[in-house]
């Protein structure tokens, strides 16, 4: 097998990414059929952060498809303090399949699959959401029948998940105009590599101050909490600073009369996002969970044929 890693939407091409979203649809439609494909497959889900949603999608995913997954948490790896990335990589790789790792650096990931021969899977870093923006884009296909050309609007702090919506904006040619207060916006190198690689697919990329012009005619509208995890004590501070970039009516109504509401989750309800808009018909946050475990039975798939 030719060892391939999920750490990130720039790493895949667009045909494999699209392979991914027609496999996550198939199983979605008949989950049944996949029931074995895993059988005999045993997984290390590392946690280095708290987790509802990843971790019970993948467990769930990987028993439904007949594997065995095993759950560490930092007490029982504490991965760089209590022993070396490469040596734990070096560990695991002769007794699972793969390892799923949810962390902070991206660098643990990335030092995680240069060392190990088995592939491994960025469950979150705070660079990287690859599997939660295969989630968000497999939700905007079955709502809108399609990717490319619609116009995705995110309003919000230019993170972890802006980041891979930008990656995946530019592999499925999405017109995604992000919104964000000064200071916020996502890292140089995000915005260089989509703006080398966007004409690949006629992607359509605005790096905006003004919400309500991200919002205009938008057929999605995104946003996620204002401090992540692991900003805390930023929380006051930041509430100040996206006090402008609030998801509610009245932004909402500067996008087209059928656009959908996605939100990552958790959400701070009130804050980032309004409840009249976070519990409309135009909300789809909890569509975007459930796929969370349909595209992440894909990703196990095309990583472990």
């Amino acid at each position: 097998m030719r060892k391939k890693d999920f750490l990130s939407l720039r790493d895949w091409q667009a045909e494999e990414l699209e392979e991914i979203l027609k496999t996550a649809r198939a199983i979605k439609a008949e989950p049944i059929k996949y029931n074995g494909s895993l059988k005999g497959k045993i997984f290390a889900l590392i946690f280095e952060k708290p987790s509802l949603r990843t971790r019970v999608s993948f467990e769930a995913g990987i028993h439904q498809m007949g594997g065995h997954s095993i759950c560490l948490t930092q007490a029982e790896i504490n991965l760089g303090k209590r022993e070396a990335v490469s040596d734990v990589a070096k560990n695991l790789e002769r007794m699972v399949q793969g390892i799923m790792i949810r962390t902070f650096s991206h660098q643990i990931v990335e030092e995680m699959a240069a060392e190990s021969c088995v592939p491994v899977i960025n469950g979150l870093t705070d660079f990287s959401h690859p599997c939660q923006a295969m989630a968000d884009y497999m939700t905007i296909l079955e709502q809108k029948g399609k990717i490319r050309g619609l116009k995705i609007a995110y309003v919000g702090d230019g993170n972890n998940v802006a980041n891979s919506l930008i990656f995946g904006a530019v592999r499925f040619g999405a017109h995604l105009a992000l919104a964000s207060p000064e200071g916020y916006e996502p890292e140089p190198e995000v915005a260089e590599w989509a703006a080398k690689n966007a004409r690949f697919t006629n992607c359509r990329l605005e790096f905006l101050r003004d919400p309500a012009a991200a919002a205009k005619d938008a057929d999605v509208i995104y946003t996620d909490v204002w401090a992540s995890m692991g900003m805390e004590s930023e929380s006051d501070r930041r509430r100040q600073d996206f006090r402008a970039y609030q998801v509610n009516d009245s932004l909402a109504l500067r996008a087209r009369p059928d656009y959908i509401f996605m939100h990552c989750l958790p959400a701070h309800r009130g804050e980032e996002v309004s409840d009249s808009v976070m519990d409309s018909a135009h909300s789809v946050v909890f569509q975007q969970a459930e796929n969370r475990l349909h595209a992440q039975k894909a990703i196990l798939l095309a990583l472990m044929s």
